[in-house]
């Protein structure tokens, strides 16, 4: 039999999507399953652009322009015009979802071994993408006790080699929720002018920020037009997460015109997102509102509870709809097959995101779990109970094995 890549069989797992074949399991059992590993929020996505999508007439589906409708990206220079970012449309890719956008922004940058460093933990994904690109991610380690605050920079230093060709941030975070603050995104700015380096900002979570404090994009910050690289969607903000539709900006017109070449090589981004899309940034002003304030209440609920729980670490994320929480088990990846394999409470479980899956250093993580709190506060609080009495189940099985063995 052939054999397959080096390159595929190097490839990473995702540490979201890899326990589904033990909750799939656990459903055919009859268990229900409280999904807290995945952000897929269960708020409706706005009937306005499923509207536009469905009364759109035409006669042939047809290809769009490699960029993208011009009509959606004069819509998306509207959007980001309110978010203080200021391009214009021959600036912006649409891509396919932000996924897309990471690919090109790393396969545009860098070349084989080049080097880019990126603050851990970090988005899964990026290590496929690296692993793709035969790229390699430097990771800087952040911390619980820190809340994964932006490490310090000295640690960026010494980490620069002369292969190293970008930083890539995620703000507000997958997987910790945390916001970079207006001066920790100034100390990366002057890092990568300092080094001539990308600066790769995955902003997907723009709109998730929480107890007053406001999101910052990189192409806001003087210094950066020709460093910086937009990644974004419109996923999570809109809950359009199938829509896969997705925005690459940039002011460096080197780097745009190479991007350019590869969306050209998957030829367009589907033409029912982007109408979706466009539909989008016509909502109205207050769209968010209500969408924020739920979003406060079920990561208030999630983590007070989590706080509760003996032996249980969870800072109070500042953005985004995740948490990372320190559990008082050996191994997360284990106690997450277990949940699924071996327990229920009421007739539920919980499936949670093993995060030794989100860093690049062997060995960290290991006790550390993502929870997305994507469902309703009553989901989310029978999902707290169960995992509060499965801690307690999890410890006494441990303990009665530890005495079985020692007799």
């Amino acid at each position: 039999m052939p054999n397959i890549s080096n390159r595929g069989a190097s490839m990473p797992p995702s540490p979201i999507r890899k326990l589904v074949p033990y909750a799939e399991a656990a459903k055919k059992r009859g268990t229900k399953v409280f999904h807290l590993n995945i952000g897929q929020p269960d708020i409706e996505t706005p009937a306005a652009i499923l509207d536009a999508v469905r009364n759109t007439k035409m006669n042939v589906l047809a290809y769009s322009h490699s960029a993208g409708h011009e009509s959606y990206r004069r819509k998306l220079v509207e959007y980001y015009g309110r978010n203080d970012i200021q391009v214009t449309t021959e600036q912006i890719i649409v891509t396919c979802g932000g996924s897309e956008a990471i690919m090109f922004a790393i396969m545009s940058c860098m070349d084989e071994g080049d080097e880019i460093i990126i603050p851990e933990p970090f988005y899964a994904n990026y290590n496929g993408y690296a692993v793709g690109s035969d790229v390699k991610i430097v990771p800087i380690p952040s911390g619980i006790e820190t809340g994964f605050a932006l490490p310090p920079v000295q640690d960026f230093e010494k980490a620069i080699t002369p292969r190293t060709k970008a930083i890539m941030i995620c703000n507000p975070n997958n997987p910790t929720g945390y916001l970079y603050s207006l001066a920790e995104l100034e100390v990366i700015r002057d890092i990568c002018i300092r080094h001539n380096l990308f600066l790769l900002s995955d902003e997907a979570y723009r709109e998730f920020c929480y107890d007053g404090n406001k999101h910052i994009s990189a192409l806001s910050l003087p210094g950066l037009e020709q460093h910086a690289i937009l990644l974004d969607t419109i996923s999570k903000r809109y809950s359009a997460c199938g829509a896969r539709i997705g925005a690459f900006v940039t002011k460096n017109k080197t780097v745009l015109d190479t991007a350019m070449k590869f969306a050209q090589a998957r030829l367009s981004p589907p033409s029912f997102g982007q109408i979706l899309g466009e539909a989008a940034v016509d909502l109205p002003a207050n769209y968010f509102d209500a969408i924020h304030e739920e979003y406060t209440a079920r990561r208030d609920l999630l983590v007070s509870r989590l706080q509760q729980m003996p032996g249980v670490t969870c800072p109070l994320p500042g953005g985004a709809f995740y948490a990372i929480a320190e559990l008082p088990v050996d191994s997360a990846e284990n106690f997450c097959k277990w949940l699924l394999e071996s327990f229920e409470y009421q007739g539920s479980t919980v499936m949670m995101a093993p995060a030794s899956g989100f860093y690049a250093t062997p060995g960290r993580g290991v006790r550390e779990v993502r929870l997305a709190y994507v469902l309703n506060l009553d989901d989310i609080n029978n999902a707290m109970d169960c995992l509060e009495h499965a801690l307690v189940a999890y410890e006494a099985q441990k303990t009665k094995t530890k005495v079985v063995t020692q007799l």
